[in-house]
């Protein structure tokens, strides 16, 4: 399929990617002894804490007769339906009550299950695994564990800080994620007097690199036309800062700065809720400036600048996407928007067809443009 044509027909099965990790909410919206609603891939969940702390995700309808399971009452180890007293297991959704059987009644009811995923907690984000869906109208079994553990920022220390910001885009994840990695916006969408301005776009060169299931923007030195590169000249020549950047399936955006034994990183991802509704979260950790007073909300105030302006240029796209114009991809600064196109439509034959996935980067590119 042209590249172009892939932002014309968008489809449901093509705008989310199921069988990843997803980050669900953050750490502080989920307290004990209460249950929450979340929403992912149209997926609606309930999220609580067992008595320990250990969060769950469990499909938000109870397999009796559809009642929200978050409209019901969880007592640390199991989550009762409100509408007939059914019980499951927190965790695994294994149903262990119905309170309307009575005792010649054989149903086993070990075997009825409310759906459950896997559910972590990564730096202040409770993160859900969502798998492939199974066929239509089936019930559910036990939940298999997830391949692999949730993602989390990398670190390279111990003392470190974290913080994070989350906001809602009003449009579907492929824009979303294109957006997020479009490196010709910056100087028309992000004002503020200590970042860059249009007057002073200048011509860039950047290596990518193919890695599994994504691509890195090899390491280099920051941007100079920007007041935080600046900044990080206190602690070290131009020269020896360096920064990394990787996007990876399914809506991965890593950020990595290094200036010697000092660093700062980053995990942002665009989560899709449903097919014209995500959600980008930012959560970075460092121990670069670690000395600086109010370190976490000068830096909050800052994502939450640029995240404000990205969400509310998604918003003014969207009007303009409500009337199907044409749109187009060019080379090279669109050219991460196309690797990502392709990426996806990689994973989505893997899923339907099986096989090998075929990345569709050859090799090591290098790319130019204004910005």
């Amino acid at each position: 399929m042209p590249e172009d044509s892939q932002l014309q027909r968008q489809t449901p099965d093509s705008l989310m990617l199921f069988g990843f990790w997803y980050r669900a909410l953050p750490s502080n919206q989920l307290g004990r002894g209460k249950l929450t609603k979340a929403m992912l891939l149209e997926t609606p969940l309930a999220l609580g804490r067992d008595r320990s702390g250990k969060p769950f995700a469990l499909r938000d309808a109870c397999p009796h007769r559809g009642m929200p399971l978050s409209c019901g009452r969880l007592d640390g180890v199991q989550v009762e339906c409100s509408y007939h007293g059914w019980r499951f297991d927190a965790h695994t959704g294994q149903c262990t009550l119905i309170p309307s059987l009575v005792a010649d009644q054989k149903l086993k009811i070990d075997r009825i299950y409310a759906g459950s995923y896997p559910c972590e907690e990564r730096d202040d984000f409770v993160w859900v695994f969502i798998p492939d869906p199974g066929p239509a109208g089936a019930g559910f079994t036990k939940a298999s564990p997830a391949p692999a553990p949730a993602p989390e920022v990398p670190k390279f220390s111990d003392g470190y800080r974290l913080a994070f910001l989350t906001a809602d885009l009003p449009c579907s994840v492929d824009h979303g994620i294109i957006g997020l990695m479009d490196p010709a916006h910056g100087p028309f969408v992000h004002q503020a007097w200590w970042w860059r301005t249009r007057h002073s776009i200048h011509e860039k060169q950047k290596n990518f690199e193919p890695i599994p299931y994504g691509f890195r923007m090899s390491a280099h030195t920051p941007s100079s036309n920007s007041a935080p590169y600046k900044l990080l000249r206190l602690y070290a020549d131009a020269d020896s800062i360096t920064t990394t950047i990787d996007f990876v399936l399914p809506n991965m955006r890593s950020e990595i700065i290094r200036v010697g034994r000092y660093w700062f990183s980053s995990l942002t991802t665009v989560t899709p809720i449903t097919r014209s509704h995500c959600r980008i979260d930012v959560v970075a950790a460092w121990n670069i400036f670690r000395w600086v007073p109010f370190a976490p909300a000068m830096l909050k105030f800052v994502f939450a600048k640029f995240v404000e302006q990205d969400r509310r240029t998604m918003e003014l796209q969207s009007e303009g996407l409500r009337h199907n114009p044409h749109l187009m991809l060019i080379d090279d600064a669109d050219r991460p928007a196309k690797w990502y196109f392709g990426l996806k439509q990689a994973m989505l034959d893997v899923k339907k067809n099986g096989g090998e996935f075929r990345h569709p980067m050859t090799g090591p590119v290098t790319l130019r443009w204004k910005s």
